[in-house]
């Protein structure tokens, strides 16, 4: 505060400007908010499992009971020891990611001397789902399967309708159990599904599946799937 001459009126000294705050530096630490780089997917690869997947089979054995159990259908119980009896005979496929993560599985079994191949046990983990896996483990399990058996008729029983989607599009058909495998041994795997006894009530006639068959030309020269087949080595893996 100050007096002027000319007067006893006092007055206030004027408040210094606040001195303007410079913008705090931005770090790696403190990305800007909507900025940070997005996550890039894992990738995927299908291929013709090995014995040294052995290592998985525990996983994919809780996984299928799980599924089934939640779906309320299908067959609930493979054990591991069959599931790795498989992976040591070059008759599964299965997806893992770059870092040996399961990501998916199927299997192919043979009935009626070779006359029949069944494409089986198809599984997603939940954590890759809606990602295209089953769609490549489908088109894998479908040409290991003319590779091994080229002679035989490829058929499959399943609930899911993607899963009949996947097989329409290789060329399956819808047909009655009658026109698939009569193999009792194959039949009896379904005990373990919860709806055996809606299957015995039927004699095996019809189920809450539904059967679809590749059925082989008669004229293997037509065989389009047979050479698009040929084109693909079963041991190469295949990106999902």
């Amino acid at each position: 505060m100050y007096t002027t001459q000319s007067s006893n009126e006092t007055l206030s000294a004027p408040e210094e400007p606040e001195p303007v705050k410079e913008p705090e530096p931005i770090t790696e630490s403190a990305p800007i908010k909507g900025t940070e780089p997005a996550t890039q997917p894992e990738p995927i690869l299908v291929r013709t499992a090995t014995p040294a997947d052995a290592k998985y089979a525990l996983l994919i054995a809780a996984e299928m009971k799980a599924s089934a159990l939640a779906r309320g259908t299908g067959i609930a119980h493979r054990s591991p020891e069959s599931i790795i009896q498989k992976m040591d005979s070059g008759h599964a496929v299965i997806a893992v990611t770059a870092k040996g993560t399961w990501a998916g599985f199927s299997y192919i079994e043979s009935w009626q001397e070779g006359a029949f191949v069944s494409n089986s046990g198809m599984i997603v983990s939940p954590s890759f789902r809606g990602n295209g896996v089953a769609s490549a483990i489908k088109q894998h399990i479908f040409r290991l399967s003319r590779q091994l058996y080229p002679a035989a008729n490829i058929f499959s029983i399943t609930t899911g309708l993607a899963i009949m989607k996947l097989n329409s599009n290789l060329g399956f058909m819808p047909v009655t159990y009658s026109e698939i495998t009569k193999d009792e041994k194959f039949w009896d795997k379904c005990r373990h599904c919860v709806n055996f006894d809606i299957l015995q009530s039927k004699q095996y006639k019809n189920c809450l599946c539904t059967a679809m068959l590749y059925q082989v030309p008669e004229d293997a020269s037509t065989d389009k799937r047979a050479t698009e087949a040929s084109a693909f080595p079963i041991d190469n893996p295949q990106p999902a």
